[in-house]
């Protein structure tokens, strides 16, 4: 019997356009870490990006780009 889950963790990546005061205009793979109810997401717990060399940083370095 497959029993649906009230609430939920779900990971996502999609590609985003960022801005870094150091290397200007990144194109990099950004991480959602989402809580969802019901198959509905409704908060981000998390968001993370990995930077040109490797490093695992949090989005809050980083200003979105417009």
């Amino acid at each position: 019997m497959n029993k649906m889950k009230l609430i939920s963790i779900k990971r996502q990546t999609k590609p985003e356009a960022r801005f870094t005061p150091k290397m200007g205009l990144l194109q990099t793979n950004v991480t959602y870490i989402k809580k969802q109810f019901l198959s509905i997401p409704f908060k981000t717990l998390h968001k993370y990006r990995e930077t040109y060399y490797g490093e695992v940083k949090d989005c809050e370095d980083c200003i979105l780009a417009k």
